[in-house]
């Protein structure tokens, strides 16, 4: 059986994304070896153990999950060919999103306030780097949103937006994984 032309675009495109992932990847893997590198490199200032709030971090990660599994139920959606729905299960990523990323920039804030800034040690300054990264990319992810959800209102549910909304998806669940990560090096093991 021979796939129909919009088939094996659409497979170049996910290809091609993933290529793009991976050097994502190659990226945050840098940053997580100079974590890991300075991680204990305090110059007398607070540790993760003195600075981090496991619930806090606990519930930023089920947060994001949570928008993980929306942007998968609208995916589906798109598939079951229901604009409606996948505006809907977007439209709650998008605010969980919002709601991360309303955490992390208050969790910013307060170590700044505190005196705690990226200056302060080589511990900080990865810290702040490696959760900032991260950070930028999901205010990239829910720009594209944004964008995504003009696209579909105005074309609906057609060959493009299908594409697009499986690259989104795929890049949102990539974020995720990214932030077990941090979740799991940066405020499990800083914590214990």
């Amino acid at each position: 059986m021979q796939k129909s032309i919009n088939q094996e675009n659409i497979e170049k495109t996910v290809f091609g994304f993933w290529v793009y992932l991976m050097t994502d990847c190659i990226l945050f893997a840098t940053l997580f070896a100079t974590y890991a590198v300075l991680r204990n490199n305090t110059y007398g200032g607070p540790s993760g153990y003195e600075l981090f709030s496991l619930p806090f971090a606990l519930s930023e990660t089920l947060i994001l999950l949570t928008s993980s599994f929306t942007c998968g139920l609208a995916v589906l959606a798109a598939q079951q060919r229901n604009r409606k729905k996948v505006l809907a299960w977007i439209g709650v990523s998008f605010l969980l999103g919002i709601a991360f990323l309303t955490m992390e920039l208050k969790e910013f804030t307060y170590l700044v306030h505190e005196g705690n800034s990226w200056q302060r040690s080589g511990f900080l300054s990865a810290f702040f780097t490696l959760v900032a990264t991260h950070g930028l990319h999901i205010t990239v992810g829910l720009l594209w949103m944004v964008f995504f959800v003009v696209q579909l209102l105005r074309k609906g549910i057609i060959y493009v937006t299908s594409k697009r909304l499986t690259c989104l998806s795929m890049f949102w669940h990539f974020l995720d994984v990214v932030w077990i990560f941090i979740f799991t090096i940066v405020y499990l093991m800083g914590a214990i």
